[in-house]
This record gives structure tokens, sequence and C-alpha cells, in this order.
């Protein structure tokens, strides 16, 4: 397993189009979750509940999220928790998980900070492909995901030994790095 690395501050203005300029921005690594977490956490969870049945959540529990193959990230603008995501060290490749902006960030480059944090962290393990699984009704993340430069691929690692139903919302994506 490769070096942990530290967090890391960016003190910077976000590009011209941005609904409101961000100064103060840090990407932290998280070891163990911590009550701003579960609150990020959870507001994901409330975001996925709606639209998915329980067996279409494929969003791993807090306690795996926090394991040696995981490195899991969270993003302060102004000292304020505002999102998280993290990378899973697989086979070959990395999978995105658990990425979470909340609302009044979205837009204002938050989400591709955090997502350039993750690929930095794949490239420095020696990866050169990333995946994610996301749902066909989070329409903002799947433009997102493609405007970074992911593309559409097939099921991947335990989603294509899933039943049918059990992805019929999912969407997969994967960027080679």
């Amino acid at each position: 397993m490769p070096m942990l690395s530290p967090a890391i501050s960016i003190r910077r203005n976000i590009v011209a189009g941005s609904r409101e300029q961000l100064s103060n921005l840090a990407i932290e690594l998280v070891k163990a979750p911590t009550a701003e977490t579960m609150q990020l956490l959870a507001e994901l969870d409330q975001a996925l509940s709606g639209p998915y049945s329980a067996e279409q959540r494929h969003a791993l529990s807090v306690e795996q999220l926090f394991q040696p193959d995981i490195r899991f990230f969270q993003v302060r603008v102004d000292g304020v928790a505002v999102a998280c995501g993290g990378i899973a060290f697989l086979d070959g490749y990395g999978e995105l998980k658990r990425m979470y902006s909340r609302p009044s960030v979205r837009g204002r480059g938050v989400a591709k900070a955090l997502l350039h944090r993750l690929e930095a962290e794949a490239r420095d393990a020696g990866l050169s492909l990333l995946r994610i699984e996301t749902g066909m009704y989070q329409r903002e993340a799947l433009r997102f995901y493609e405007g970074a430069g992911y593309r559409r691929c097939g099921a991947f690692g335990p989603y294509a030994q899933m039943p049918p139903q059990a992805i019929e919302t999912s969407r997969f994506y994967e960027k080679q790095l």
C-alpha cells in the first residue's frame, strides 16, 4: 500500500463563471469518522434514499470506508466541511466512493478540486484507471463526471455479479489517467 498523502490546502480563487469565488479551500485526509463526516454522509444517504430502492443503493458503510484499502477525504471551505469522497484501491483500478458536495457549493469548483485530489491519489498509487458507480437520477453527478473525462462503461467488479434489478438504475463510468 502506498504512503498516505498529507492534507493539502488550496488558497485560491476558483475560475470565473462560478456563482461565488472561494478563497479558502482545504482537502484533508480523514482517517476515522468525525461528526462532520457523518453529517455529510447522512446528507448523501438522504439524497439517495428517495429515487432508489434499498437493493439499488450500493454505498459503503461508514465502517467499510475507513479501511486500509480506502482513502477518504473531506473538503472544507472557510473551515466548514462541505464535501467528501474517497478512493478504494482495488485489483488494477481505483473506485471513487461516496462523493458528495453540499448543494450550496455545487458549481464552485469544490467537487472538481476533490476529484483532482482523488485522481492524484490513484496516480501516486500506480493506478491508471479510475471507475465509479453512480445513479441514473443523479443528473448533476452524471454531467460532472462526463465533463471530467469519465466515459460510460459496463458493470465492473462486484456490480457485474449483481442481479439486473440491483443495478438497473446504476450508471458506470471509467477514466484512464
